[in-house]
């Protein structure tokens, strides 16, 4: 494990089988750097090899889960369409090791996720809203377009139509309406996000690791594959669950009933 240290961008500990990831620069609304976007790569190849790990539950610092990309940064760069490259290109790597993750993830969204803060909650696989969330695209609001695979990941989630309204016309969507679109799973109060999405993953981590894992790869791994390769791989999987020992209690102790 990566040991935290004062000023990491993102932190982490693991407690009973979780892994409490936490974005951590609030003084910018957890907005992400290419340091921060480097770092949090880092965290998740940490989890992917901890065996302690079976679930891991994502927040953010401060009064926001994640504003996107920082703007600072990038009107700060020398050479700013070379930088902004990089960091969508380093951010998006990170997304996508943590989606493929064998491990399910739970992510605890307060404030406001914007931008690529979008990509961040739906790289996880259940996200807990405060009721006070609200949830842009912004892009269009500094002239830029999607990045981080959230133009792959946001019609997935919601549809293609209500993908493109919230691109085109930078609709703020509340969490009420989040949760009926399907972006969020459930809502709690604002002060006890954190703690619900702890909880959750904690059920999580409770649960049978690989049938969880392995169900979260299935799924995220179907939008790329046949039909026919995807219940292939499926049989597979469920060949190699059904000889593991929690399976066989789990299995036993439903045959008794």
């Amino acid at each position: 494990m990566t040991a935290a240290q004062p000023g990491d961008s993102v932190t982490y500990a693991v407690v009973e089988g979780v892994a409490r990831v936490e974005l951590h620069r609030p003084a910018v609304s957890n907005a992400v750097d290419l340091g921060m976007a480097t770092r949090l790569a880092d965290v998740v190849d940490d989890i992917a090899s901890d065996e302690s790990v079976r679930a891991v539950a994502l927040t953010g610092a401060g009064a926001c889960f994640c504003a996107g990309g920082d703007v600072a940064s990038m009107l700060a760069a020398d050479d700013r369409g070379r930088y902004v490259e990089e960091l969508a290109h380093a951010l998006d790597e990170a997304l996508q090791r943590l989606a493929s993750l064998d491990k399910p993830v739970v992510a605890g969204v307060h404030g406001a996720v914007a931008g690529a803060g979008l990509a961040v909650m739906l790289s996880c696989d259940l996200v807990v809203a405060g009721a006070g969330t609200r949830f842009v695209t912004a892009y269009s609001g500094v002239g830029l377009t999607p990045d981080c695979g959230l133009s792959w990941l946001l019609p997935r989630a919601i549809g293609q139509q209500r993908a493109l309204e919230m691109l085109l016309t930078n609709r703020v969507v509340a969490v009420e309406q989040a949760q009926g679109w399907g972006l969020v799973t459930e809502t709690a109060a604002d002060d006890v996000v954190t703690e619900r999405a702890h909880v959750v993953a904690a059920t999580l981590a409770a649960g049978p690791s690989l049938a969880l894992g392995q169900a979260r790869r299935l799924l995220r791994g179907s939008w790329e594959t046949t039909r026919a390769e995807i219940g292939a791989d499926e049989a597979r999987t469920i060949g190699r669950a059904v000889q593991t020992a929690e399976a066989t209690r789990l299995l036993e102790r439903f045959a008794k009933r």
